[in-house]
């Protein structure tokens, strides 16, 4: 990967402190969103882990959002190995590994409960590192960042998928995009620093996203709007650098591995928290929408093109379903 692509935001320094012995250096912990312990799902995840770490001998330090760069510059800080922890959207390891796509699948998995049986009962996380590995980065762990993810819009209530004709959404990506014209609506891939831009000019209508977010990025002005769809998990990822991980001691990578399982301990204990997301939501103006089960079955239905992208094989799929253990 060319130098050009990471030497940004004070990387050249970074570069230098991490030169020598990565298992004494400081371990610094890019965040993906506020530092709100009560908001963000995926700061508790990383404030626990931090916290842990600091607290059995190895120093760890928090980054703010941005701060060492976006998400594409955090992915090859972590595989060059000058990034030893980025908190990180699901995707951004798909050009790697395919199979992590399958968390995506709409109304695949009814619970986080579910999620975790096959990430770690259902060996599913060791398989995703078996291709990431190689390429410096590891997922240490998924992190939920809130409630299974509904549709926001700034125009109408979503009642049924008919509601959604006529509704640009924000995607994340061409497979997202795929989804919402399986729903009758349209999208527009938006980087997320850009979204509040577009959403007040109306280059969005809304996005897919757990409830929580528009509060915590004052998205409440812009988006009136949310149907509780329960579409899918809502998912980040903590990704490590491989070449970090595997220069630790036994000792400091199994104070790695605690921290990481007291750090999934506390993001699920949060998750527990944010049945009040919604009431805060009707606090701040924005209408809620409950589907029935006729209304969920019919979304349910139209998003099975999903199962026949090209982003997952039908192989896959039926790894993740065997792992699901039901």
């Amino acid at each position: 990967m060319k130098l050009s692509n990471f030497l940004s935001g004070g990387l050249i320094a970074a570069a230098m402190a991490l030169g020598a012995g990565a298992a004494q250096a400081q371990i610094k912990i890019a965040l993906d969103s506020p530092p709100d312990l009560e908001g963000s799902g995926s700061y508790v995840w990383a404030h626990a882990f931090a916290t842990y770490l600091n607290e059995h001998g190895m120093a760890a330090e928090e980054f703010q959002r941005g701060a060492l760069g976006g998400d594409d510059e955090l992915f090859d800080q972590v595989s060059q190995g000058l990034l030893e922890v980025s908190m990180s959207p699901l995707n951004i390891v798909g050009s790697i590994d395919k199979l992590i796509y399958g968390l995506r699948l709409p109304y695949f998995f009814k619970d986080m409960a579910e999620v975790d049986h096959a990430l770690y009962e259902g060996g599913m996380l060791a398989k995703i590192n078996e291709d990431t590995t190689p390429e410096g980065v590891r997922v240490l762990a998924m992190n939920t960042v809130g409630q299974a993810s509904g549709i926001f819009n700034s125009k109408h209530p979503v009642n049924s998928v008919a509601d959604m004709a006529g509704l640009r959404m924000r995607a994340l990506d061409e497979s997202q995009i795929e989804l919402y014209e399986a729903w009758g609506a349209a999208g527009t891939i938006v980087s997320w620093a850009e979204v509040p831009n577009a959403l007040q000019t109306g280059v969005a209508d809304g996005y897919m996203n757990p409830a929580f977010v528009p509060l915590l990025f004052g998205h409440t002005d812009f988006l009136k709007f949310f149907t509780d769809a329960a579409v899918s998990p809502s998912l980040r990822i903590t990704i490590v650098s491989e070449d970090w991980y595997q220069g630790l001691s036994d000792e400091e990578r199994a104070t790695v591995d605690a921290a990481a399982e007291a750090a999934n301990a506390a993001n699920r204990e949060w998750l527990g928290t944010q049945d009040a997301v919604i009431g805060k939501l009707e606090a701040a103006g924005v209408a809620v929408v409950k589907l029935d089960e006729a209304a969920r079955a019919e979304f349910r239905e139209a998003s099975t093109p999903a199962y026949n992208s090209d982003l997952i094989s039908q192989e896959e799929i039926a790894e993740w379903e065997a792992a699901k253990g039901n």
